[in-house]
C-alpha cells in the first residue's frame, strides 16, 4: 500500500518584511495564495528512510535527510515513537528555487502521506506544529487556499477570496536561495530602522470564502 498526496505551489500576493530578529528570522506580513501547480509526494513502506525525485529540476533536489520531506517523516515518527521507515517519492512540477514553496510543499505532503500511511490520525494542530518546526512556509503548504502569514509566516489567518485567478509564471534561468535573499535584504537595510510589516487592508478578491482554491489532497493506492 502507498499514499500519494498532491500539494500546491503558492505565490506571495503581498510580502512585507520587517527587520532581522534576534533569532535571525524576520517578522513578515505575507499574503499566501495557493495556485494550480502541484508536486506529488508518495509514501510507501520501506526498510529505511529513502527519498527519490523525478520531474523538472529533480537534479537540484537533495535526496538525503536535509530534504524537507525526509525531515517531515523523521519529526512525525519521533513524535509517535516509531521508526521513520518509509520510501518517499517526489514527482516535481513546482519549480525548484522559484519562490513558490516547492520544498515546503514536499514537506507538508510527506507529513500528510506518512500520517495516513502509518495510521497515526494526527490532529491538524499537531501537524501544523511540526510544519512550523520544518520551516516558515510549510504551515501554509499544509493548509492551502489563501491566508495571511504573520510571525515568520507560520501564524495563519484564512482570507476570503472571490473570482477566478489566471497566472502566467515566467521562470528565470537560475534560482534564488531564500537565506541569500534575506541576507541581501539585511545588507541593504544595515543601519536603517525597518518598520514593522503590515498587510494591506484589501483582501485577495472579495466576497467568497477560500473554498475552491487548491488544498493538499491524499489518495491511497
Amino acid at each position: 500500500m502507498s499514499v500519494t498526496v498532491r500539494v500546491p505551489a503558492k505565490v506571495n500576493v503581498q510580502l512585507a518584511v520587517g527587520g532581522a530578529r534576534p533569532d535571525g528570522y524576520h517578522d513578515l506580513a505575507n499574503v499566501f495564495l495557493a495556485v494550480g501547480l502541484y508536486d506529488e509526494v508518495t509514501a510507501a513502506p520501506a526498510d529505511a528512510l529513502t527519498v527519490t525525485c523525478a520531474g523538472p529540476g529533480a537534479d537540484q533536489v537533495p535526496l538525503d535527510r536535509t530534504n524537507l520531506a525526509a525531515r517531515a517523516a523523521e519529526l512525525l515518527a519521533a513524535r509517535h515513537g516509531i521508526a521513520p521507515d518509509v520510501h518517499l517519492h517526489i514527482a516535481k512540477d513546482i519549480p525548484v528555487a522559484g519562490g513558490m514553496a516547492g520544498g515546503s510543499a514536499d514537506g507538508a505532503g510527506a507529513l500528510l502521506a506518512c500520517d495516513a500511511l502509518w495510521g497515526l490520525g494526527s490532529s491538524r494542530a499537531e501537524l501544523l506544529a511540526i510544519c512550523a518546526e520544518l520551516g516558515s512556509d510549510v504551515p501554509f503548504s499544509l493548509v492551502g487556499g489563501a491566508a495571511l502569514g504573520t510571525g515568520r509566516g507560520e501564524h495563519l489567518t484564512e482570507l476570503e477570496v472571490g473570482g477566478a485567478f489566471h497566472w502566467v509564471f515566467a521562470m528565470a534561468d537560475g534560482g534564488l536561495s531564500t537565506p541569500a535573499v534575506y541576507g541581501e535584504f539585511d545588507r541593504l537595510n544595515e543601519g536603517v530602522a525597518v518598520p514593522e510589516p503590515v498587510a494591506s487592508p484589501v483582501g485577495v478578491g472579495a466576497g467568497a470564502p477560500a473554498a475552491g482554491l487548491p488544498f493538499p489532497t491524499p489518495a491511497r493506492s
